[in-house]
C-alpha cells in the first residue's frame, strides 16, 4: 500500500516534513513524497496538459521523494497514474495557513485531495491556521495531526468524498493540549478583500481579522482554538 505526501508550498516547505512525521506516527511508515519543485499557494485545481512534467527523485531527501514540476493537483496525477499502482491514500500538507470557507476552491492543498477523491482515493488536507504573532511548532503539528489522521481513517466516505482539517495556532503555553476535533460545515462567506496599493500596482491583502465565523463553521471552530475538520464532497 503505497501513501502519498504532497502539498502547495513546495517539497522544500517545514509542513509537508511535518506530515511525514505524522504518517510514521500512524502508520510506521514515511510514505511517498510528491510534491512540487516551488510554491503553488493559490493555484486551485490547475493542471499541466500543455508540456512535459518534470519529475525529480531527490534521493538526498529520501528514496520515495519526488520534486515535480507541476501543480499539486499534477502531483497526484503523477503518483496515482506513473509512479505508483497501489495508491490508497493521499495526504496534503501540512499548509502553512489556513484553509477555510470557500478557500478551499483557490487551495492548491484541498485540490490535490480533491483529485485523489475523483479516482475515489481516500484522502485528507491539513492546513494551520497561521497567528502572525507567533512562530509555528512542527512537532506538535505532527503529532496532533496524526491523532486526527488515526480517527478519520476510522470513518467511512461516500464515495468521492474527503476530508479538511484545520489545526489552530495556539500560544505557547497551550501546546501541551490537545484541542478538541469538532466536525464542522465550512463557512460559506468569503474572505473581505484588501490590496496594498503601489502607485498602479496593488497586491492582495486579505483581511483576516474581519473574517465571517458565523457560529459552527470551519473559521469559528479553528479561530476558537479547536481542530475545524469538513467533510467535502466532489
Amino acid at each position: 500500500m503505497t501513501i502519498v505526501l504532497t502539498n502547495d508550498d513546495g517539497i522544500d516547505a517545514e509542513g509537508i516534513w511535518s506530515l511525514q512525521k505524522a504518517t510514521e506516527l500512524v502508520f510506521g511508515t514515511k510514505g511517498a513524497i510528491t510534491a512540487p519543485i516551488r510554491q503553488y499557494s493559490g493555484c486551485g485545481h490547475q493542471v499541466t496538459t500543455h508540456a512535459p512534467i518534470a519529475i525529480q527523485q531527490r534521493l538526498e531527501l529520501g528514496e520515495e521523494t519526488y520534486a515535480i514540476d507541476g501543480s499539486p493537483a499534477d502531483c497526484v496525477r503523477v503518483a496515482i497514474a506513473h509512479l505508483y499502482s497501489d495508491v490508497k491514500l493521499v495526504l496534503s500538507g501540512i499548509n502553512h495557513g489556513g484553509n477555510m470557507g470557500v478557500d478551499v476552491y483557490m487551495s492548491g492543498t484541498v485540490a490535490a485531495v480533491r483529485e485523489a477523491a475523483f479516482h475515489n482515493i481516500p484522502a485528507i488536507s491539513i492546513s494551520h491556521y497561521r497567528d502572525q504573532r507567533r512562530e509555528f511548532d512542527w512537532t506538535w503539528a505532527a503529532e496532533t495531526s496524526a491523532r486526527v489522521i488515526k480517527q478519520l481513517l476510522e470513518i467511512q466516505l461516500p464515495p468521492q468524498s474527503y476530508w479538511n482539517v484545520n489545526l489552530p495556532h495556539l500560544e505557547t503555553k497551550d501546546l501541551d493540549t490537545i484541542p478538541e476535533i469538532i466536525f464542522c460545515e465550512k463557512s460559506s462567506q468569503p474572505l473581505p478583500l484588501g490590496f496594498k496599493v503601489d502607485g498602479d500596482r496593488v497586491t492582495y491583502a486579505g483581511r483576516y481579522n474581519l473574517r465571517d465565523r458565523s457560529p459552527d463553521t470551519d473559521v469559528d471552530v479553528c479561530f476558537s482554538g479547536k481542530i475545524a475538520v469538513t467533510q467535502m464532497g466532489i
